[in-house]
């Protein structure tokens, strides 16, 4: 988040004068309340001012820096993940790159017939297979695939900064959002219902600065 000249000239005002109502801030800048309201608003919401009426506006004591952690810590994985796209375990390595570059993604997560998550095959796994020589037509991807219980993954309630923390540590490109179900058959396990990747955290990220 960028301010402007003005609403950082605010911003001191307030630190140096607060509390203090929007009228003596356009007082000492020589503007009208009506010229103020949308930065009040914006440092308001953005979480760097606090009002309370007939009181006016104080400092929150938060920087620009601290308020983006907490809007990062803040909002869950279920708010940005997007589709999951999925493979059998039986499905051949040929299937999985061509359903990779058919939905453009670059991981798919290996499911059971049930929808319990078994692992997960990443652009990497495939191409080091494909250069292997082997048959691919013939090759399923259960053979190549990172099993469980060495999957990382994040479930809908964790935030969007564990999932790119995960992402980094782990070195890599895409996560498998779930929620540990039951099912009729009795079998516990975690049923697939999103995907978040680097491309989710980058569009967070571009909507974040443009204040969506």
């Amino acid at each position: 988040m960028e301010l402007t000249k003005r609403q950082e000239t605010i911003l001191e005002i307030v630190k140096k004068n607060g509390p203090i109502t929007g009228e003596h801030i356009a007082d000492q800048l020589n503007l009208t309340r009506a010229t103020l309201r949308p930065d009040l608003a914006i440092l308001t919401m953005a979480g760097l001012l606090e009002a309370r009426p007939r009181v006016g506006y104080f400092y929150s004591g938060k920087t620009i820096d601290r308020v983006l952690a907490e809007k990062i810590h803040g909002v869950p994985v279920s708010d940005i993940k997007s589709v999951p796209i999925v493979v059998s375990e039986q499905c051949s390595v040929y299937d999985a790159v061509v359903t990779m570059f058919i939905e453009d993604v670059g991981t798919l997560f290996v499911v059971t017939e049930g929808g319990l998550l078994e692992g997960v095959v990443s652009r990497k796994d495939l191409l080091k297979i494909t250069l292997g020589g082997q048959d691919i037509h013939k090759l399923p991807v259960g053979v190549v695939m990172t099993r469980m219980p060495n999957v990382i993954m994040v479930d809908l309630d964790d935030s969007v900064w564990l999932a790119a923390h995960k992402m980094i540590t782990h070195e890599v490109d895409a996560l498998p959002v779930v929620r540990k179900i039951t099912t009729k058959k009795g079998l516990e396990g975690c049923e697939v219902v999103g995907r978040i990747s680097k491309t989710n955290i980058v569009r967070f990220f571009v909507e974040l600065g443009e204040g969506s």
